[in-house]
Order: structure tokens, then sequence, then C-alpha cells
């Protein structure tokens, strides 16, 4: 291509390696990596590693070469401005890496400076980073792209009031100033056309989120641990298990059940429920259930570590509550793709179940009701061994990949002035 067409983008995310812990990285690094392949060079304004609460390399080398990237002062409130536990709620507004509109903003100016990006992108989830973004448009003038990918605001979310003011306030800016504002689902931009009927339709796009073959081919490549034959059917959750947005209380109460009757033992099934962030809360529900001989809480590991585990799984658990029917869990597209059956617990009418059944899978139950999830967890297991159980043909999970989402972003870039 030639280097004069190519232009710039500011990204400004606040998850980028090398935090470790949230798939909410692989968005902003997957686009980073791809738009150059479509005329775009990324500019990254990223937070300093401190403000991680985990952090490893093992995806620093996933970041394009040549790429500048900017660690901007920031802190976590909870962390490094708190005493015995306690800080100022304040310094947690509109989230607790508030420090870094600080350092970000001046860090952003300096990179707009040198490099004269043609578009500013920011990202959520967290807040702080579309305050950068609209900060940033409005001292240059640049057009906006506001990727909010999820809701920012909810009935009852944030919980808190006073947080739940701020991003109320932010979400507001964020969609009267930017130029375009990008969601990962349908329903969450019905939902936005709804809520902000004197915001034009048009300013909403839809960019899924997906999942990246570099990764899968890296992760097979890698060796599973060995799993004796006629063993347990091993089921995997990988990630984040919200107390809330995937309350699992109905699923272990589920298995509660099904131990009592017999259907299931330590010797036919195991769960394996990966870097949960919860598991404090996870493993007194698991003990007063009696599944603990069923359920593993297991830490985080290597992306690279996760994927090969998703590879090795029998099958692999989605949790998403009706609260978050306008949500897909990002962690559904990398499931696709890793070729093995999927059961998900979440509601029949929510975008993840549509997306689900769109893609032939129908081994959904709904997560809060104990009783179906028994008799859905059944039906999986028989398909399972089996062999029957339903996997997406490769054709269509090649739809989903992350370099196709970044030609969409791509495509949105080059029309902001249209």
């Amino acid at each position: 291509m030639d280097p004069v067409m190519v232009k710039r983008v500011l990204m400004v995310a606040y998850h980028f390696p090398p935090m470790r812990g949230s798939s909410g990285i692989q968005r902003t690094l997957k686009f980073a990596r791809y738009l150059p392949q479509f005329g775009w060079n990324p500019l990254v304004l990223s937070a300093h590693p401190r403000a991680y609460a985990r952090t490893g390399d093992d995806q620093m080398g996933e970041i394009a070469e040549g790429t500048p990237v900017q660690r901007a002062f920031a802190l976590d409130t909870a962390r490094h401005l708190s005493f015995k536990g306690k800080y100022l709620g304040a310094l947690a507004l509109p989230d607790r890496w508030s420090s870094w509109w600080l350092g970000a903003v001046p860090a952003g100016l300096r990179m707009i400076r040198k490099y004269r990006p043609d578009a500013i992108w920011s990202t959520y989830p967290i807040a702080t980073a579309h305050l950068v973004g609209y900060t940033l448009h409005k001292l240059t003038g640049l057009p906006w792209i506001a990727d909010f990918r999820d809701p920012m605001t909810d009935e009852g979310y944030p919980p808190d009031p006073a947080m739940r003011r701020a991003y109320l306030w932010i979400e507001k800016k964020t969609l009267r100033h930017c130029t375009r504002a990008v969601f990962s689902t349908p329903g969450t931009i019905r939902d936005h056309i709804r809520r902000f009927p004197e915001i034009p339709a048009s300013r909403f796009v839809l960019i899924e989120n997906g999942y990246d073959e570099e990764n899968f081919a890296s992760a097979a490549t890698g060796t599973a641990p060995a799993r004796a034959p006629g063993g347990p059917l091993v089921l995997v959750h990988s990630g984040i298990i919200y107390p809330s947005e995937r309350d699992p209380v109905p699923l272990f109460e589920a298995l509660s059940d099904l131990l009592k009757q017999g259907a299931i033992g330590p010797d036919t099934l195991r769960i394996i429920l990966r870097a949960t962030a919860h598991d404090e809360y996870l493993q007194p529900l698991i003990d007063s259930n009696g599944i603990s001989g069923i359920i593993t809480l297991a830490p985080p590991v290597p992306y690279r570590d996760a994927l090969a585990e998703m590879l090795d799984a029998d099958g692999l658990l989605i949790l998403q509550a009706a609260n978050c029917n306008s949500q897909i869990p990002a962690k559904l597209y990398e499931y696709l793709r890793a070729q093995r059956p999927i059961l998900a617990l979440t509601d029949a009418n929510g975008d993840t179940a549509q997306s689900l059944r769109g893609a032939g899978i129908d081994t959904i139950a709904p997560l809060d009701d104990r009783s179906a999830i028994a008799t859905g967890l059944l039906r999986f297991i028989a398909l399972l061994r089996a062999g029957t159980a339903p996997v997406t043909p490769m054709a269509d999970v090649r739809l989903r990949s992350r370099e196709g989402r970044t030609q969409e972003l791509a495509s949105l870039l080059d029309n902001l002035g249209t």
C-alpha cells in the first residue's frame, strides 16, 4: 500500500498488555495489530502497568512492531490511595483509575502533536477512557469513535449512586459529542436508540467481538495435559464470573441435586472455573452445596494456555444472566473457534442465545432455573458421550475473526467524514 495513503488513529485503551486477566485486552490488541493491513497505523495510549492488578509478558509480542505505545501515569485508587483497605470515594469516580485522566490527557496531546493522527478511538469498560477521549476530542477537534462494547449504565447499574451519576454524565457526554458510537451487540444498539432518541440512529455502529486465528494456531502447538481414557468429562468456564451478571448459584444447586440423585459424580464429571476473579465468593457456595469434588476453582494462566485448555475440554460453559440480555460474552467467539461443544446457561430471549442459535448451537438452558439447568446438563452430557453435541462449522466460525472485525473498524474510520 502506498505509504502516503496510510492514516493514523490514536487508540485510548486502559486494557492493553502487559495487563493480564481480562478478555477486554483482545479487542484493542487485535485492532491495533491488524489495522495497518487496512491503511491505518495505530498509536496506543494506555496506562502505566502499576495500575494493573496482574501483569505478564505473554502477549507483549503480539503488539505489532513499530506501534507507538505511550503508558501514561495511572494509579489504582483501591491499591495505591487506600489506608487500611479504605479510600476516599471521590478518588474513585468514575472508576478506580480516574487518575489516569491526569496522565493520559497531556500524554495524548503530545502524541497528537508528534504523530498528527486523523482520528481518536477510545474504548470502555473503563469509563475514564471515554473521559480521556472526550477531552482530547474537545481540545483538538479530531473525529472521535467511542467504542462502548457493552452498556455503561443500565437499570440499577452501577449500583453505587455516586458512580452511577458519574457514568451517566460520561455516557451522555460521549454519545452527544462522539462521531460514532460502537457497540458489540445488536440489542445494545436497540437499547441506546430507545434511551437516547435525540441522538441520530446513524451514529450507532455494530462491530462484534471475535477470535484470533494466530492465537489458536499457537495454542494448538502446546502440549495439553494427558487425561486417562474413560475418565470424567471435563467442562471449562474460562473467565470472570460476576456474582450478579453470571450468578452461578442455580448451577451449583442443580449440580448438588444431580449429585444426590447419583446422576453425576466426581468420576463422571469435572468442571473447571478458570480465573473467576471471585473465588472468595464462589468457594463457600461450592462447599455449602457439597460439590467440591466436581468443581475446581483454577487461577489465571497465560492467554495461550487458556486457549489450549479450551481446545482440550470436552465442553465449554457460558454463564450470562437475563439482566445482560443485550450483551454477548467476548469468550463466546473463542469458544466457537475452539470447536468444542458449548452449554450456554442464559436467557433464551437474549443476544447470547440468539447468537448461539444462529451458529447452530441449541444446548441452552436458563441460568436462573436449577431444574432446567439439571435437565439441560444431563442432555448435554448425553450428547457429549454420544459424540453428537452440536459444533459450529468452521466456515461459519471464520466469519467471526478479529481480522474481519478490524476491517469493519477500518471502513468506519475511512468514512468518518461522510
